[in-house]
């Protein structure tokens, strides 16, 4: 069992989290590439994406992300799966983000100028001035990409044109709810995470209840959203036939998604190691489970929040791709790998991922469970014993499980 102090003891020296070079370190070493451009009160270069910030709300930090060292994959989390820590880490703290109060339902330049470059199919140089020099923060979290450095916006200049493309222009402009239009783009083949940009700038919506939405919000608002949409149609499909196991990992982070024949059921479980990113002071392994019957859950997933929305997007997608339902019990497994979060793209990538490789299949499901437990470090009962969905099969199909 790793040490709560790991990162303290072991200062990027002695890789005691596993990783052959310290994530924590990959953005002090993309420091130098930045510095001079960290000593200025300007930039001038291609704008990314924006940032809604929460902190304060109604009243947010919102303004572009600039790139300062620019990158095709800099703004794009889809294509991230399968770069090193490291690399992802570095890639992110090129950005630069600027950041101006306005409240959320604000129709002020800055903002209207925001949703432009929010909708914009491809990076708009743009120049702006700070009213001091940018800072360097070290902070990261569960849901939102890391960030680089941060400045205070004093003034906003676009000087590229803004190309927006046909499909995003008319579904923004129809007249319908936020929920629809997300799901209008996601429709159409739209990158999702353009859409969350474009529900966070506030520019869905029927007008009179636009407003901004900040970023960390509309990523998962975006899963559900789409997800319920899913559902829809989800819940008329036909019923899978076999037992089913996919399996995927990526950066400490290990999937085992089971399917079982039946009525759209989800229950998903996370498992976070000592040492691990959210665990770093546990003892022994942290697991969260969150569960939603057919009809779907009245409440938020509190327990893992926005991971937990990622995870049953893509489940839910790939569902839907193969017009089948499913109970569905999804199991993560957090190591001491993870030490720092890089967001929830990393979960619904992860999942996706695992359903890119044939099936393994069963007869029983004593027989998948049998082979789940072989490829999970937590024994089998620490789930068995809260699970709502698991629990609800005869006994018998627990016998030598536990």
């Amino acid at each position: 069992m790793k040490s709560p102090n790991m990162c303290l003891m072991c200062k990027g020296g002695r890789a005691l989290c596993g990783n052959q070079r310290c994530p924590l370190l990959s953005r002090v070493e993309a420091l130098p590439k930045i510095a001079s451009q960290m000593k200025t009160k300007e930039f001038f270069g291609p704008s990314t994406s924006i940032f809604v910030g929460h902190v304060g709300y109604p009243s947010v930090n919102v303004g572009p992300v600039g790139a300062l060292g620019f990158k095709e994959k800099i703004d794009a989390p889809e294509q991230w799966f399968g770069m090193e820590y490291n690399d992802v880490i570095e890639m992110r703290s090129l950005t630069l983000r600027s950041k101006m109060s306005q409240h959320v339902k604000s129709k002020s330049r800055i903002v209207e100028d925001s949703q432009l470059l929010a909708m914009a199919e491809t990076p708009t140089d743009v120049e702006m001035n700070f009213k001091k020099e940018p800072s360097y923060k070290f902070s990261f979290s569960d849901i939102v990409q890391p960030m680089g450095p941060s400045a205070p916006l004093d003034r906003l200049k676009i000087i590229d044109n803004v190309h927006i493309s046909r499909k995003v222009d008319y579904i923004v402009h129809d007249d319908l709810k936020s929920a629809e239009q997300c799901y209008s783009m996601y429709q159409v083949g739209v990158d999702i995470h353009k859409v969350m940009n474009i529900l966070s700038s506030g520019a869905l919506g029927v007008e009179e209840n636009q407003k901004m939405v900040p970023t960390k919000w509309s990523i998962t608002a975006f899963d559900d959203m789409v997800t319920k949409n899913l559902l829809e149609d989800l819940r008329t499909s036909s019923e899978i036939k076999e037992i089913q196991t996919f399996e995927s990992e990526y950066l400490g982070n290990h999937f085992i998604i089971l399917l079982i024949p039946g009525k759209w059921e989800f229950e998903n479980f996370e498992a976070w190691s000592p040492g691990s990113t959210w665990a770093m002071d546990a003892k022994e392994t942290q697991v969260v489970g969150e569960y939603e019957p057919f009809e779907g859950r009245t409440t938020y997933a509190q327990g893992q929040s926005g991971g937990y929305y990622a995870s049953r997007f893509s489940i839910v997608e790939y569902l839907h791709n193969i017009k089948r339902q499913a109970r569905v019990v999804a199991f993560r497994e957090i190591s001491e790998k993870y030490v720092v979060p890089l967001g929830v793209w990393l979960v619904r990538s992860t999942v996706k991922h695992a359903f890119d490789s044939h099936p393994t299949k069963f007869n029983s499901l004593k027989e998948a469970l049998n082979f789940i437990s072989s490829k999970l470090k937590l024994p089998m009962h620490n789930y068995l014993r809260d699970s709502k969905i698991l629990r609800q099969t005869r006994l018998l199909d627990f016998n030598n499980l536990v």
